[in-house]
């Protein structure tokens, strides 16, 4: 029997950017095992998912994952261009902790009244290299908040920035200061795999990142990583 996965997130999960961590579950079962949908688009914060659940509950899933909140975290550091990304996502106001977990635990009420799909809440993927620093302590307060909104409301909490911080500490990773990515870096980084198809991997190899391509978005370790977070929740063909 197939089981139907909707996955929702921003560009970690449309996978322009970063590898694509859909195609690694889906690898990880016997053909047919999954059908896998995206409900995601570049740049999103957790208001902006709320508005893309029509499409969601239209074709109800058995399952729900969802990874959202990097943009959000992103936003509370010094250097964010919080101006602009409020208007290019047309947010109604200034991203904070408090409206994140709001609009996160809208998502979850939503989906609880409009599908009987079991919800799961990913924590965020770690952001930078610099375990002490600003990006990785502002991912690890919003999956904190994550994992708060998913106890009050009733949803599943899967430890995905928890077992990354495993892997980079078992990998002695080097502390490589967090660099926010212009608006021409990401361009760039599109063309080159796009275009020039160069792997996301080796990007990642020549700036010393072991999860990422440029601090946020995944390579194929730390997209293989989400996949088998996301497993954890999956049910299991009875053979």
């Amino acid at each position: 029997m197939t089981t139907h996965v909707a996955c929702l997130g921003d560009s970690l999960t449309r996978a322009q950017l970063s590898v694509d961590y859909l195609d690694l579950l889906e690898r990880r079962h016997p053909p047919g095992d999954l059908r896998l949908a995206r409900f995601c688009a570049n740049g999103d914060f957790a208001h902006n998912l709320l508005g893309r659940l029509d499409a969601v509950v239209a074709d109800p899933p058995d399952v729900i994952t969802v990874l959202i909140g990097t943009n959000d975290a992103r936003a509370s550091l010094a250097g964010y261009p919080v101006e602009q990304a409020m208007k290019r996502k047309r947010l109604p106001q200034r991203p904070s902790a408090g409206w994140f977990q709001q609009c996160l635990g809208a998502v979850v009420e939503r989906l609880r009244t409009k599908t009987d799909a079991p919800i799961n809440l990913l924590s965020l993927p770690v952001l930078g290299q610099q375990l002490d620093g600003a990006a990785a302590r502002a991912s690890q307060t919003y999956s904190s908040l994550i994992s708060e909104v998913a106890t009050t409301h009733g949803a599943a909490y899967l430890p995905l920035h928890e077992r990354q911080l495993e892997v980079l500490r078992q990998a002695d990773a080097p502390p490589i200061p967090y660099r926010e990515p212009t608006l021409a870096a990401g361009i760039g980084a599109f063309v080159r795999h796009a275009v020039l198809r160069r792997s996301l991997d080796t990007v990642s190899r020549r700036r010393g990142l072991v999860l990422t391509t440029d601090h946020i978005h995944q390579n194929s370790r730390g997209a293989a990583l989400v996949a088998e977070v996301i497993d954890t929740c999956l049910p299991v063909r009875s053979t």
